[in-house]
């Protein structure tokens, strides 16, 4: 019988976060447990995986940057590489990719969104006004409008990783959000730095969240988690 804390500890290892099937970036999570050690690697892993694909499949307009010939890319976007936007994606109006992005089939980038270091799995929508910095979203992941990820602390020291009694010192300074597969997050919601938000959970628009969300979750405030039926 396993303790509360010990479940949560298992909700933020990379195999109960993200299900590797739906990600080009698979590759990337091997060998380590928790998904934020794959930060680091993002950029080298897009400048790796993109002179492979096909070019019958992919175009290539600038350096570093590879776009699928069947995803929708706004006119009005930027998009700055190392950067893969993969098939059925669209990226809209205004939407700003700084670089070091992975966006995985059938995402949506939406207006005036703003991506930097991240991977997006599969199915993940960031539709509407949202920044997502040194993150990671899991498969079919959804991010309310104007909701952000906050990836550095105000006094600028490395992040932590709260996790129920104990944190986890990362040595990144750098490190917005681990969102599970299938999370969503309310309008308005910010996730402050070294956040997770287990798989399938929910976050009440408006949130402001540290911490650990667990695995199964509706997060209504910090004092008020309830669970899901699975």
């Amino acid at each position: 019988m396993y303790t509360k804390q010990q479940l949560l500890e298992m909700d933020i290892e990379i195999k109960n976060l993200f299900s590797l099937t739906h990600t080009r970036a698979a590759a990337l999570f091997e060998g380590i447990k928790y998904p934020w050690e794959a930060l680091a690697g993002i950029k080298e892993m897009i400048l790796k995986i993109g002179p492979t694909l096909p070019e019958d499949e992919f175009d290539h307009p600038k350096e570093d940057v590879w776009i699928a010939k069947d995803a929708v890319v706004y006119p009005t976007a930027w998009i700055n590489g190392p950067c893969i936007i993969d098939h059925g994606a669209e990226v809209r109006h205004c939407a700003f990719i700084r670089g070091s992005a992975l966006i995985g089939r059938d995402c949506v980038v939406g207006n005036s969104v703003e991506l930097k270091n991240v991977i997006l799995f599969d199915n993940v929508q960031t539709p509407h006004y949202n920044y997502v910095g040194d993150s990671i979203l899991g498969y079919r992941a959804h991010m309310g409008a104007g909701s952000i990820t906050s990836n550095v602390k105000s006094d600028r020291s490395d992040t932590v990783v709260r996790v129920g009694e104990t944190t986890i010192e990362t040595g990144l300074r750098k490190f917005g959000a681990m969102i599970g597969d299938q999370a969503e997050i309310g309008c308005n919601t910010v996730l402050n730095p070294g956040t997770i938000v287990g798989r399938a959970s929910t976050v009440y628009p408006v949130s402001s969240v540290r911490g650990t969300v667990p695995a199964y979750a509706i997060y209504k405030d910090e004092d008020n988690i309830v669970f899901k039926m699975k």
